[in-house]
């Protein structure tokens, strides 16, 4: 039976003990001895708490040399805190933060040893992210007063912390402790006791899924980081992130997903246990994913698996001019990119109109950057002046490449590439700029497949710097290399990627949010936390609700549909709560309501 918490007062965290000090316990010991308290660091390896401690003093050297820190504070700081070998030394702790290896064995015997040693009124935490907190706290002589308080590497830095609450602990003591991150200058949200709670749960299975896109050889490493961060705004790619999160911690908390959920999402991809069996589990080791300078080396160095510097060295085609078709944002923004970068640009639409109307809407574009001081009103009038609008699809009889930017529609864009065949000159690239549907189901349209790319541009296309190019098994070498060499000339970054439904960027973006709706529908944690959650835990630019809402629930339906289709996986199905909310119409901020409601202008 429980022991039920007493009506006194907590008793406040004046003393707080920190077991375990490796970075993530170290960076913990910073966090408590920048807020006051007085510290007892625990490590069993001497030689690591001296480590800790050096690395505390490095720390706040480098915080007095950068002004964030008086010499005083630091001496202060450094004095409050004291490392040692012995568990008893928490005796007097109000508080105690386990951060041990993450194994039951290792937690639960730290939890026993502390039981006969911390007075019975003291908070025990556990920093795991990956193992059950009820498990822990049901061995625990005092249950209700075990929770979970995962802080996020760097711990000085990073302002997320997850309060996790199991069926036995009490509410007095999740109180206490998020009364107490909020004193630290911490963001705490409260979460139930499930494996990753809900950063790490929706950040593993995106970064899981980022590794078998790599095993399978669909992407290069560079291409995969290069994808998120500049497609989704992320600080970091994938592949690094798991370098830099440890290769082996990674297959560990997929494992506890997995054994949870049995969602083959959460399966780890094979490559994680064979780099972590081979010793090869990032930084940490000098070498993962990428090649760094030497163990815990942020440095990467160009090894057997470096892209040549190069290129493939097959010639492209000559590209003077360029046709788009479409007059809605998308077309409009490819079409200032490409008058920007010195082309002369064809902007044809169903009708005269329509692309007047289209160049009209690059005309403003221009203006506000003229107004920002981006570029002059000279430069900004020879652009325009490149671009010719035209109502019918025959004035692309002599460009060099024609980008068709129109509906999302297969049908549409099959009868497109199908005019574009019979008017775009022999030698012409053809390139669609399609987010999902299969760009080899264009090119069958032409009596020229290996003509036909995909360029996959990201709105707004003036601004986005990613490019995904999408080759088919029938697109030619010189095509391929044509748009390789174009994308450079228009300043973009171009990734390369097979032709398969959600490219990069959407096939590891949308199943991430589709499971950020899931924790939603199962009541696990609320709007408002989750898309804090990703935002201070995992650097996002948007939560997933905020991004949902601005991608459209339609759009994002659409997308999870063909994931669904194309790859059969049962976990991509999309949740019923997105579908519910199209079929009533809330599509997001376009409608005024999505997952949340906005004001109607």
């Amino acid at each position: 039976m429980v022991t039920p918490f007493s009506d006194s007062p907590l008793s406040p965290f004046k003393t707080i003990a920190v077991v375990g000090l490796g970075t993530m316990g170290t960076g913990i010991t910073e966090v408590l001895a920048k807020a006051g308290r007085d510290v007892i660091g625990i490590d069993i390896n001497e030689v690591q708490a001296a480590k800790s401690l050096s690395a505390l003093e490095a720390s706040t050297a480098r915080a007095v040399a950068r002004g964030r820190l008086t010499e005083q504070e630091r001496s202060d700081l450094l004095a409050r805190v004291r490392t040692c070998t012995d568990l008893r030394a928490a005796a007097d702790a109000d508080l105690v933060i386990e951060v041990a290896p993450e194994s039951y064995e290792i937690k639960q015997q730290i939890f026993r040893e502390l039981d006969g040693i911390v007075r019975p009124d003291t908070i025990l935490a556990t920093g795991t992210n990956a193992l059950s907190v009820t498990r822990l706290a049901a061995d625990a002589a005092r249950p209700e007063r075990v929770l979970g308080l995962h802080f996020f590497n760097p711990a000085p830095a990073m302002k997320l912390v997850e309060v996790v609450s199991s069926v036995l602990t009490a509410p007095q003591a999740v109180a206490a402790v998020t009364d107490f991150a909020i004193e630290l200058g911490k963001e705490p949200v409260a979460v139930g006791d499930r494996p990753g709670f809900v950063a790490d749960g929706l950040l593993f299975g995106y970064l899981n899924q980022a590794a078998a896109m790599y095993e399978s050889r669909y992407a290069s490493r560079e291409d995969i980081d290069a994808a998120m961060r500049l497609g989704c705004g992320l600080p970091m790619g994938p592949l690094a992130l798991l370098d830099l999160i440890g290769i082996d911690t990674a297959r560990t908390v997929l494992e506890a997903m997995y054994a949870e959920s049995g969602d083959r999402l959460h399966a780890p991809a094979p490559i994680l246990g064979q780099l972590s069996a081979a010793g090869l589990t990032g930084r940490k080791a000098g070498r993962g994913f990428y090649t760094y300078d030497a163990p815990g080396s942020a440095t990467v160095v160009a090894d057997a698996l470096t892209p040549a510097a190069g290129g493939s060295g097959t010639p492209g085609r000559a590209v003077r001019s360029v046709g788009v078709a479409g007059s809605g944002t998308m077309a409009s923004g490819i079409a200032e990119v490409f008058a920007k970068a010195g082309y002369e640009v064809v902007l044809a639409a169903r009708s005269e109109e329509k692309a007047e109307t289209a160049k009209a809407r690059i005309g403003k574009s221009l203006s506000r950057s003229v107004d920002k001081g981006r570029m002059t009103a000279e430069a900004a009038a020879q652009t325009l002046d490149r671009i010719t609008p035209a109502g019918s699809y025959d004035a692309f009889a002599d460009v060099d490449l024609a980008v068709e930017a129109v509906a999302e529609d297969l049908a549409v864009k099959q009868q497109l590439f199908a005019a574009l065949d019979k008017v775009c000159k022999p030698g012409a690239v053809l390139a669609t700029t399609t987010s999902s549907l299969p760009v080899v189901a264009c090119a069958r349209a032409t009596s020229r497949p290996q003509d036909v790319i995909g360029m996959h541009f990201f709105n707004p296309a003036p601004a986005m710097k990613l490019v995904e190019v999408v080759r088919t098994v029938l697109t030619a070498d010189d095509v391929h290399a044509t748009v390789l060499e174009v994308c450079r000339k228009i300043r973009k970054h171009p990734v390369d990627c097979g032709d398969r439904a959600g490219f990069i960027v959407n096939a590891l973006l949308f199943p991430y949010l589709n499971n950020a709706i899931k924790m939603v529908e199962e009541h696990y944690a609320t709007l408002d936390d989750i898309d804090a959650a990703m935002k201070l835990g995992g650097g996002y630019p948007m939560g997933p609700f905020e991004l949902l809402d601005v991608v459209g629930l339609d759009v994002s339906l659409a997308i999870e549909q063909v994931l669904h289709r194309e790859f059969r996986d049962p976990g991509l199905a999309p949740a019923p709560l997105l579908e519910h909310l199209v079929a009533a119409g809330c599509l997001g901020r376009k409608t005024g309501r999505g997952f949340r409601e906005y004001a109607r202008r």
